[in-house]
């Protein structure tokens, strides 16, 4: 649910993500900016989450009070260890936070030298494996580092007009990004070769980019905007051809995310709409209209363990929203569900054997009619041989 919205003394959030911790607890980061007009600091802040209410807690964990110097926070990325958070502002490049993993835990800052001063980025992002981090900057300057050596792998001033957002691959083996130019072009993460660049249309704009998650479907997928006509068009990353398109949230959209196991592809409308897609069948599954009323999406993104997505907006602060898609299946549900099988089949064959003709065990009704054809032909073994003994 809500946590301090537009209205809040704390200032509206301008980005946010989930931080994994172990076994399946999650938690939140928000960033908060600046009020206008108000000369209250941005900041950034943990907040507990309580999968049975579907909220976050009401105060936070802990809190860190920005400087003043460097502006309001644009972007915000969590490693998949939930122990690092780097942040980007206006003013001052980008920020480290670590976050370690008990449950007395404090943010503490570090700099990151190659990123200091680089200006505000669009998009900031770790792989799926956390072993890459790439950057995007208003200014077109893409940046593809070694984590955590921060050895740079890729460093384009300009790889772009404006980056408007990036995404790695499953494997980690590739990178995409988009320009507000509509153009988009791939990245191999191991050298930073640039691999493509993405087939249009004309007056085809590609605007938002992720890539499948459940590690058997190898697709990328793109919100492409021709007028005020916007579809989710699908390419093969095998080959990089453009494989199809469906036209679903029907309106401009804001952001867009995919759930961790893959099943699901999440967008954000620029006026507070948000819709599920069910990927499997490319069809719409969940619907939350008027979510963040007329206000622009800002962040979109999938819990790690539960069908819940959280959402951002500067007006309506921040929500936790409940999924309406079918629920999974537990590990121990489905242990339990197998346990359940095999004594069913055991009572099955118990109750078979007790009923049947077996070897062991005839029924009464039989035993008669057995000693009677035994009397009528006689033991083999204790009569006397008619013949006799043979004497030669």
């Amino acid at each position: 649910m809500e946590v301090g919205g537009g209205g809040s003394d704390k200032g509206p959030v301008s980005c946010g993500s989930w931080i994994r911790r172990p076994e399946n607890v999650n938690l939140v980061v928000l960033g908060r900016s600046r009020k206008r007009g108000d000369a209250s600091p941005s900041m950034l802040e943990i907040f507990s989450f309580d999968p049975k209410t579907t909220s976050l807690s009401s105060s936070p964990l802990d809190k860190y009070v920005m400087e003043e110097v460097e502006g309001d926070l644009v972007s915000i990325a969590v490693h998949p260890s939930g122990e690092d958070i780097l942040c980007s502002t206006t003013n001052g490049g980008c920020k480290l936070f670590e976050y370690g993993r008990d449950s007395n835990a404090k943010l503490s800052a570090r700099k990151l030298t190659p990123l200091e001063g680089v200006g505000p980025q669009k998009c900031v992002a770790f792989s799926v494996d956390g072993s890459k981090l790439a950057t995007g900057g208003v200014d077109g300057h893409l940046r593809i580092f070694a984590w955590p050596s921060l050895r740079v792998i890729l460093d384009e001033p300009k790889a772009h007009k404006s980056v408007h957002d990036i995404d790695f691959s499953l494997d980690s083996e590739f990178l995409v990004s988009t320009s507000t130019d509509g153009s988009a072009r791939i990245w191999k993460t191991e050298d930073g070769y640039p691999l493509t660049t993405l087939t249009r249309n004309t007056e085809e704009n590609i605007q938002l980019c992720r890539f499948s998650k459940d590690g058997t479907k190898p697709f990328l997928f793109c919100t492409v905007q021709k007028g005020d006509k916007v579809v989710i068009a699908v390419w093969d990353i095998s080959t990089w051809n453009r494989i199809g398109h469906k036209r679903l949230l029907k309106k401009p959209a804001s952001i867009m995310s995919v759930s961790k196991d893959g099943k699901y592809l999440a967008l954000g409308s620029k006026d507070g709409d948000i819709c599920v897609v069910d990927i499997k069948k490319m069809a719409i599954c969940h619907w939350s209209r008027r979510l963040h009323l007329g206000t622009c999406i800002e962040t979109l993104e999938f819990c790690p363990s539960e069908r819940v997505v959280l959402t951002t907006s500067n007006e309506w602060g921040a929500v936790a929203t409940k999924l309406n898609v079918p629920v999974d299946w537990k590990e121990w549900q489905i242990y339990l569900m197998l346990l359940g099988l095999f004594l069913a089949s055991a009572l099955a064959f118990y109750i078979f054997m007790q009923n049947s003709d077996s070897f062991w065990q005839f029924p009464e009704k039989n035993q008669a009619a057995a000693t009677k054809y035994n009397t009528f032909f006689g033991d083999s073994q204790s009569s006397e041989d008619p013949f006799g003994p043979v004497d030669m």
